[in-house]
This record gives structure tokens, C-alpha cells and sequence, in this order.
């Protein structure tokens, strides 16, 4: 009998077709062997959500959906399509999720209960991770809104500081750009202007002089090529968080010729500043010192300045001018709302020409009413992420009736909208003779007995919450309410010229797309 000798047996080469196919096959395999370890975490930590239903391969028709709806300026709509199709509005569970790629879930939320345990409750697990301090690096660096931990509060402390009262309470930077505005807003004759745009210019020069102590001067000159860069590297910011692994398909020329033209805006200011002694910003110290300078005084580092300066900027004119906008194009809607506002402006600040103090502003409870419901109906972030920093929970979102539970393995990400969850009907009392006040509405005068607190304090935070509450919010009222006094004091009327087609403009914040076109005018008497 032949003994076989292994030597004279040769293999068999694999066809190019056979070799896809193994591929193929060992690629589904680890696909599903991951998903099955991932089941595993999450169902040793607790329930999911109610899983989004998908179409394409890897679920990649949603970031082609979110960025489709982003582009159409209906990014709400995104979410709400989602909740629906999963019965949110019966089931009152507005928490779902999705899978994405091999492994990639991302929970999406509209449950105070789940914000506030991301907020506060659970603060130390969750946090804004390394993949988010990755993707926004080059545009906010390391600041106080891309880090955690120490890191993050040791930005907090750097901050805290520059709002405290008295600074607050100091409004000659704002009363000069006013006048800028009132320039252009005309002499009382009604001319058409969009409102939205000379508040994001109003707002940008205002915030670039409190924090550098020299304005970016768009007031002055529409098309500054600062105020350009600045808007182009939010809006592809932007484009970039909803696209998620299509991302790198974008061109990002404008990108990185924005972020160029910025820091050319600002490098040379940092250096100003870092060239003085410490006994010469000592010496500065005082209510009318920059917020450049206290950073100076406190660190050499060009990094540390640069990035906080950034995000601040951000921050500053983005709260202001979008909900300046907002209230201007409700206000224009409701004289009555308008005359209630003037006589109050009247009672507490005077006759016209007079500027308000702080304790003016502190004490107009009706102009309050007014400011919460435009950031209740249209918050300034309307969305919001999070990634878990460790395993852990959410309250709410899983079981039959969404109330149990669900496991949060680490390094998932979480999406909250605040835009949605304010205006959820069955988180407000239902519409009666004594609350006749529809959610969706903007109407100042539910806040004669709605309270947020009597919920909870949840349903209404229009500056985030927990530890991470913004740190200028105090600022960003009083500067809003004081142009208010100011437009109201200065003219009559606020004229609709047709705002009916006004959309949600979202990218990092909420803004009126395309704008608000109105006119402000003095009565006949008033101009003689």
C-alpha cells in the first residue's frame, strides 16, 4: 500500500469570487459576534429603547436623513418623523435609539426625567467624551465646551469670575453698540430691515469688545471677513456632528480658511495681551479690564486663551442675537404684547431716551414673561449630546411602556432636544378655559401660572442644567433685555412685513431662517 506524502499535495488557490465571499462571510460574522456582545453589556445594565427602524445597510440612511433634513432646515422634523413612527405621542416614551455601522448605537431623547439624570443626577457619568472633544478640537480646541473632568473645571474656575454682578450690571459696552443698531434700524419710518442680521451683528461686535476690548465692527461694515469665517465654520460644525461617519465625504475648504481668517482676528490681541507684565495687568484690574486681560493674568498659555475666547464668543453672540431675532418677529406678530411691554418699559425706566439700570431690568416681571417664553419655544441649542463615560442607565426609555430602565454601556452617545421636549403638549397642563395656552404658541402670558418647578423643574432649561448650567446666563438676560428697553424706548411699532415662511434654522443654535423682516417706527406725533 502508497503511503500519501503531504508534500506532493498542493493547495488550491481561492477564486477571486471565492475570496469575496470568505470575506464577505467573515466580515457578517464579526458583525453579528459584536452585536451580540453589545446586547449582552446593554442587557446586563438594563432594557433598550425602542430601536429606529432602517432601510439601508448599517442603518446609514440616517445621517443621509438627518443631513438631507438639516440642509431643508427640518431638523426637528428628523426627530419627530422617528418619535412617531415609534408611537411617542401614545406611549408618551420619548426615547429611542439607533444602530448604526457594526457597533454604533446612539440613544436619542426628549425625557426631562433622562435629561435631568444626564444633567445632574448622574452628572459624573456622563460627559461630552473623546470623540466629541475630537471632532470639534480644531474649531473649540480644548475649552470649557469640548472637556471634562479637571480639565473642564478648571476652565469653569478660569471663566466664573468675569460674571460676577458688577459685570453684569455694566452696560455702557452694550449701549454703545445700540446706537450702532438704531443707526440702522432707520429714524422711525418703517423701512424693511432684517432684523435677524443686525442682531448677529450687534451681537458679535458687543461680545468681541467684552472680550477683547475691540469690536469685530460689523455694525459698521456688513460684510467683515471675520463675522463670514466665524458663520462658516459653525455652519459646516454643524454639518459635520449630524453626517457622523459620512462626515469625511464633505469638503471642508471653508472650514479651514474660516478658522484661518479667525484666529488672524484674534492672535494679534492674545499677543497684546500676553506682552504686558503681570504688574501691568495687575494694574488693569478693574470693572472696565477685558475679559482678555483676566485671562492673561491668569495664564501665558496662547492655547488656554485662544480656545475659551472662542467658545465664549460662540456663546455671547449666539444666545443674544438668536433670541433677539425670535422675540422681534413674535413681538412684531402682537402689538398688544408690544403696548403691555412699553407701558411696563414706561412705569419702571421712564420717558423715552432713558437708559434702564440693572435693578430696572431686574424688576420687569412682564419683559421676563416675554424673554422665557421665546427661550421656552425656542431654545438657543435645540440640541444637545453627551457620551456615557462609564456604564450606566438612563431612568427612562425601556419596556412595554418606555418607564424601565435602559443600560447605557460606556462610550455610547446620547442626543437630548430640549427644542422638542419644551414644546411637548402632555408635559403642560391641558388647554382649558383657565390655561387656554397651546404649547406650540408663543404666548408670554402662561407664565402668570406655569411655573417649570411645578413639573419638576425640568421641562424648561433653556441654559442646560447641573453643574454645566451656563455660566453666563445672567449676562445673556440682562443684554437681551436691556436692547429690548432700549428698541422700545426708541420706537413705537415694530412692523410684520411677512414672516409666514420663517423655518427653524438649525445648525449649532436655533435661528429664523432666513430672517426677520420687519420695520421700526415712531408715531406720526413722535417724529415731529
Amino acid at each position: 500500500m502508497a503511503i500519501l506524502d503531504p508534500s506532493h499535495l498542493k493547495t488550491m488557490p481561492l477564486t477571486y469570487p471565492q475570496l469575496a465571499l470568505l470575506l464577505l462571510t467573515l466580515f457578517i460574522a464579526s458583525v453579528y459576534t459584536r452585536r451580540h456582545l453589545q446586547e449582552r453589556r446593554i442587557r446586563a445594565l438594563g432594557l433598550t429603547a425602542p430601536i429606529i427602524r432602517t432601510y439601508l445597510p448599517w442603518g446609514l440612511d440616517m445621517p443621509i436623513k438627518a443631513v438631507r433634513y438639516f440642509v431643508a432646515n427640518r431638523a426637528m422634523d428628523a426627530w419627530l418623523d422617528e418619535f412617531k413612527k415609534n408611537g411617542a405621542l401614545e406611549s408618551l416614551n420619548y426615547t429611542m435609539e439607533l444602530r448604526i455601522l457594526t457597533s454604533l448605537r446612539v440613544i436619542m431623547t426628549a425625557d426631562p426625567q433622562n435629561i435631568k439624570a444626564i444633567l445632574t443626577q448622574q452628572f459624573g457619568d456622563y460627559g461630552k467624551g473623546e470623540q466629541f472633544h475630537k471632532e470639534w478640537q480644531e474649531f473649540l480646541g480644548d475649552s470649557i465646551f469640548t472637556t471634562d473632568g479637571r480639565q473642564w473645571s478648571d476652565s469653569r474656575a478660569l471663566i466664573r469670575p468675569m460674571f460676577q454682578r458688577e459685570r453684569v450690571a455694566d452696560l455702557d459696552i452694550i449701549e454703545q453698540h445700540v446706537q450702532e443698531l438704531f443707526r440702522l434700524m432707520g429714524p422711525g419710518d418703517g423701512r424693511q430691515v432684517d432684523a435677524r442680521n443686525l442682531f448677529f451683528r450687534f451681537a458679535l461686535d458687543a461680545s468681541t469688545h467684552f472680550l477683547f476690548g475691540h469690536s469685530a465692527g460689523s455694525l459698521m461694515n456688513e460684510r467683515t471677513e471675520f463675522a463670514q469665517a466665524f458663520d462658516e465654520v459653525q455652519r459646516v460644525q454643524a454639518l459635520d456632528g449630524r453626517a457622523g461617519p459620512l462626515r469625511h465625504f464633505f469638503p471642508k475648504k471653508g472650514f479651514y480658511a474660516g478658522l484661518k481668517t479667525m484666529d488672524r482676528f484674534i492672535e494679534p490681541w492674545i499677543t497684546e495681551a500676553l506682552s504686558l507684565s503681570q504688574e501691568e495687568l495687575d494694574t488693569k484690574l478693574s470693572r472696565s479690564d477685558t475679559f482678555l486681560h483676566a485671562l492673561a493674568r491668569r495664564t501665558r498659555d496662547r492655547k488656554v486663551i485662544r480656545d475659551q475666547l472662542v467658545a465664549l464668543l460662540l456663546a455671547g453672540r449666539d444666545t443674544t442675537s438668536t433670541t433677539m431675532s425670535w422675540m422681534i418677529l413674535e413681538l412684531a406678530r402682537k402689538p398688544a404684547v408690544v403696548a403691555k411691554l412699553r407701558e411696563e418699559i414706561r412705569q419702571n425706566v421712564g420717558t423715552k431716551g432713558e437708559r434702564p439700570s440693572y435693578d430696572n431690568i431686574k424688576n420687569m416681571k412682564y419683559l421676563t414673561w416675554i424673554i422665557n417664553e421665546t427661550l421656552r419655544l425656542y431654545p438657543v441649542v435645540p440640541f444637545n449630546v453627551r457620551t456615557s463615560l462609564k456604564d450606566t442607565t438612563l431612568p427612562r426609555g425601556g419596556g412595554p411602556d418606555g418607564m424601565q430602565p435602559i443600560g447605557i454601556p460606556k462610550d455610547t452617545a446620547i442626543g437630548y432636544s430640549t427644542l422638542i421636549m419644551q414644546r411637548r403638549r402632555d408635559l403642560y397642563p391641558p388647554i382649558s378655559d383657565s390655561f387656554p395656552y397651546d404649547p406650540r404658541e408663543w404666548v408670554p402670558e402662561r407664565w402668570a401660572t406655569w411655573q417649570p418647578r411645578q413639573h419638576g423643574g425640568w421641562t424648561f432649561i433653556p441654559f442646560n442644567g447641573g453643574p454645566r448650567i451656563c455660566i453666563g446666563q445672567q449676562f445673556a438676560m440682562v443684554e437681551m433685555a436691556y436692547v429690548i428697553i432700549r428698541l422700545l424706548s426708541e420706537y413705537d411699532r415694530i412692523i410684520d412685513y411677512g414672516n409666514d415662511d420663517v423655518q427653524l434654522g438649525i445648525t449649532i443654535t436655533l435661528a429664523p431662517h432666513p430672517g426677520v423682516k420687519v420695520g421700526f417706527a415712531k408715531d406720526q406725533k413722535e417724529k415731529s
